[in-house]
């Protein structure tokens, strides 16, 4: 590490190394280190999946190695690794591999935030007597257990914040370790630009470049009144996060409030047929309720786009009359606002929805011009198709206009390609009940 100088006395003194332990666990290349694990044939050779999407979902260290990143089409892959292999994205077995990684965590501490499908932040603070151990080979057990247990690798960052403990996990990738003490935070803080700081996007970084600010440990050392006369509140928190005051808590419930909700689908071939198009539409805006349902949420608002085959497109916005989660309610303005952005020729690769404005559906008010009697008519109704769900399946019951989506597969030709768990079911298993269990290709075969 450079010979940095410390921190001025304008930071939080720190005069202990670890008053907090907190870990970022981050698989490393995830999705491709599954296909890896579960294939060994696949081990040293580039793997790329998305094949059933046409760019590239997660690529291999291999094909990383060899120019191929996340985004890029397929077409470009097979021009820079005409060896790659080119997976369909197994989404249920990449589930089940993240349960897994969580439940090796919780056998250390309960204290697990479930940050994405690949990454956790651990709270191990106060377990060295417990462990007999020193916090880094607490982190390190728990970094083996997971790597043993999982056939994949992950980077690890021990540190006093989550996003010191982030910048740590991203300090040495893949497979490394990297503990970020008191004493030490300003070494790292000064081989790291701004723009790389966990929370602050372009504009942000452009903003600090204007008043000078061009690595963290420059954010860092600046004194707090500074802070607070040019940052707002989440850059004021995120330098007490880099100077090692833990800000953020480390959130062990699973998510139950969103902002927002999204869902897109990708669809091959790509289609010009305005009915097959807002089929998909409107299966994404099911998806979208069932989930908001799920939650106890009603949307305020409806974002729809489409995707053309150039990745070119359009969206558009809308309030809606009254908060809502039944896709029932939304239909007819999906159809209007479908008809401002839809191009008469053009050929659509992609449909998307989000709900805006989310909030209790305890709490929702009925529109003044709106009969009561309709809206619980509705609720039961949903209530009753949420529990069909339950036994028979997702969209089991669903929108007549939706049918054209629910009836035919996903993609076709090349990209039509099935993941080897969908194609083989262990008995009494079937295509909506599966059990929690990944299953290698000689059992497949």
């Amino acid at each position: 590490m450079p010979n940095t100088s410390a921190p001025s006395k304008d930071a939080p003194l720190l005069v202990h190394s670890w008053p907090r332990a907190i870990l970022h666990i981050d698989c490393d290349a995830f999705f491709a280190s599954c296909e890896q694990a579960l294939h060994p044939e696949y081990r040293g050779k580039p793997v790329v999946t998305g094949k059933e999407r046409g760019i590239v979902a997660a690529a291999s260290y291999e094909a990383k190695a060899r120019g191929v990143t996340r985004g890029v089409p397929l077409w470009e892959v097979k021009k820079l690794c005409p060896d790659a292999i080119i997976l369909p994205s197994d989404y249920e077995t990449y589930s089940l591999f993240s349960k897994r990684m969580f439940t090796i965590i919780r056998r250390f501490t309960p204290l697990v935030e479930e940050y994405s499908i690949d990454e956790a932040f651990v709270e191990i603070t106060g377990l060295r007597r417990l462990y007999h151990a020193s916090y880094p080979t607490i982190a390190l057990q728990i970094k083996q257990a997971t790597e043993q247990e999982l056939g994949i690798t992950v980077s690890v960052g021990l540190s006093l914040s989550k996003v010191l403990a982030k910048i740590g996990s991203k300090h040495k990738k893949p497979a490394g370790f990297t503990p970020i003490p008191g004493r030490e935070i300003h070494h790292f803080l000064a081989e790291l630009t701004v723009d790389k700081i966990w929370g602050i996007g372009p504009n942000t970084a452009a903003y600090c470049a204007t008043l000078g600010i061009r690595t963290a440990l420059d954010l860092a050392q600046k004194p707090i009144n500074y802070i607070k006369n040019h940052f707002t509140k989440p850059h004021i928190e995120l330098w007490h996060e880099l100077n090692g005051q833990a800000v953020f808590a480390i959130e062990t419930q699973e998510k139950s409030t969103y902002a927002t909700i999204g869902k897109t689908k990708t669809f091959t071939p790509p289609s010009n047929n305005p009915d097959y198009v807002f089929a998909q539409l409107l299966k994404n805006l099911e998806n979208a309720c069932i989930k908001a349902r799920r939650h106890g949420l009603a949307a305020r608002g409806l974002i729809l786009y489409l995707r053309t085959q150039d990745f070119s497109g359009g969206g558009v916005e809308a309030r809606l009359t009254r908060p809502s989660a039944f896709p029932h309610d939304m239909s007819a303005l999906t159809r209007e606002l479908f008809s401002k952005i839809y191009r008469s020729g053009a050929s659509y690769r992609a449909t998307g929805v989000v709900l805006t404005g989310l909030a209790s559906a305890a709490t929702r008010q009925q529109s003044l011009f709106e009969p009561p009697l309709r809206v619980a008519k509705l609720e039961r109704i949903y209530t009753a198709i949420d529990q069909l769900a339950a036994k028979w399946g997702k969209h089991c019951v669903h929108l007549v206009g939706s049918s054209a989506a629910h009836k035919t597969p996903q993609h076709v030709l090349d990209r039509g390609d099935i993941p080897a768990r969908k194609q083989a079911r262990i008995k009494g298993e079937t295509t909506r009940k599966h059990l929690a269990l990944p299953m290698l290709m000689h059992t497949l075969r």
